[in-house]
């Protein structure tokens, strides 16, 4: 083999080196023991089966040998598709970065926004910003002097709701009327590890790592003051690797950890904040509100069922949408409704917004745990889950909050102070 010519007798071998060596040996030895005849049609097929490597692999590393005289370390390139997603404080970042921009009058693109965050932080495919943009609620539209990325009214409207009632919650004395208690799911994958590590650059980065995100855990819990709800831990693993976290639980599950190990287990008359996943809104037994997404003829059948002397058949989807949201109340959701029950209030936090929810931090915590201490296994992965929630403390929750109490008043001046300048224009 050409490749073992290039190194240098009495040069130090490192582990992979050795592994190699061994079985090499291994496999000339199940030659030998096979029979007096070895095929060598396939040398590089006869090395791939060796080492247990791809052929391809092989191919490529004598490639670049025969090419260059030399073992070049590999080079990781990022394969697939561009991601769909971006990380919570990545979003952070960009909504303060166009709020700020918005504030100056200056103009904002994807482009702008895509060479800021290269130069600050990382680089990023330009349509996986603007998925992200789309789904953080801004639209590329006309503002008072040129045409910028905003925030649309509904995103703004809901902000403003949240912090109106997180305001009217803080005491005199700096606590809080009504004990907060923030709810969050997560997930983490069995080879989510630490990207980086030390390396002879010669040699390159020789770690074992699985291909792929390997089985995942649905991690759910909650926190206040005082740290985790003690009893309120939930963790289970996913029956799919794929897909966002969200589309791995369901209400029934849901709302059976709600009211058995939370509920039971929070300071009494609690506000209790958490996200509008799709099970988080489940209407009481059932019951029935339109949507856009609702079928036409289901609002017709509704209309006509309930208030006959108001439908006309010539009317439109819209205005037989807007017609049953008008007469039809909207119902009650079942977990505001156990919540209620015990004394307490659910106050659903505004979308695409992860800089107003503290447990984030405590995410954050229990992850990079995983990945310093990753061993690749499920059991492995369940040990540092453990080790990483007990990480959190009651100073790490309360300082999480604190950084959250900043941005809630930074976003409450900021979107008065946008208003004054909009009505001065």
């Amino acid at each position: 083999m050409q490749v073992a010519s290039h190194m240098a007798q009495g040069k130090a071998v490192d582990l992979r080196g050795r592994q190699f060596v061994v079985r090499l040996k291994e496999f000339f030895d199940q030659e030998r023991r096979a029979g007096a005849v070895v095929s060598t049609q396939d040398p590089a097929g006869r090395v791939a089966t060796a080492l247990g490597l791809g052929k391809r692999t092989v191919k490529d590393i004598l490639s670049t040998y025969h090419r260059t005289g030399q073992c070049l370390a590999p080079t990781v390139e990022a394969k697939g598709k561009p991601p769909y997603r971006i990380q919570a404080p990545l979003e952070k970042v960009i909504r303060q970065r166009i709020r700020e921009l918005n504030r100056q009058g200056s103009h904002v693109s994807v482009r702008t926004l895509l060479h800021w965050l290269s130069e600050h932080y990382e680089g990023m495919n330009p349509a996986t910003l603007w998925r992200a943009l789309q789904r953080m609620g801004f639209v590329y539209g006309t503002s008072r002097s040129k045409s910028a990325l905003r925030e649309r009214d509904d995103v703004l409207i809901a902000r403003r709701e949240y912090l109106r009632t997180k305001l009217a919650n803080r005491s005199s004395h700096g606590g809080t009327v009504r004990p907060e208690v923030y709810l969050d799911e997560s997930y983490v994958n069995v080879h989510h590890s630490t990207p980086r590590t030390w390396y002879f650059a010669e040699e390159g980065p020789w770690v074992e790592k699985p291909s792929g995100h390997g089985p995942r855990l649905i991690l759910v819990h909650a926190v206040t003051t005082d740290g985790w709800v003690e009893g309120a831990q939930l963790v289970f693993q996913a029956k799919q690797r794929t897909g966002d976290y969200h589309g791995q639980m369901h209400f029934e599950n849901f709302r059976k950890w709600f009211a058995e190990s939370l509920l039971p287990h929070i300071p009494v008359a609690s506000l209790i904040m958490m996200d509008n996943a799709p099970y988080h809104n489940v209407y009481v037994d059932g019951a029935f509100y339109p949507t856009s997404s609702t079928p036409q003829s289901a609002l017709q059948q509704g209309l006509q069922q309930h208030h006959p002397a108001s439908y006309q058949p010539t009317m439109i989807k819209a205005e037989l949408l807007a017609l049953c949201r008008q007469l039809c109340p909207k119902p009650q959701y079942e977990l505001d409704r156990l919540a209620e029950a015990r004394g307490h209030r659910i106050l659903r936090t505004p979308q695409y917004h992860p800089e107003l929810q503290p447990i984030e931090a405590c995410w954050a915590v229990v992850k990079n745990h995983c990945a310093a201490t990753c061993d690749y296994t499920t059991k492995g992965l369940r040990a540092h889950v453990a080790e990483g929630f007990n990480k959190v403390t009651p100073a790490t929750c309360q300082a999480a909050i604190a950084d959250v109490r900043t941005e809630e008043d930074r976003y409450w001046r900021e979107d008065m102070e946008d208003d004054e300048e909009g009505e001065l224009s």
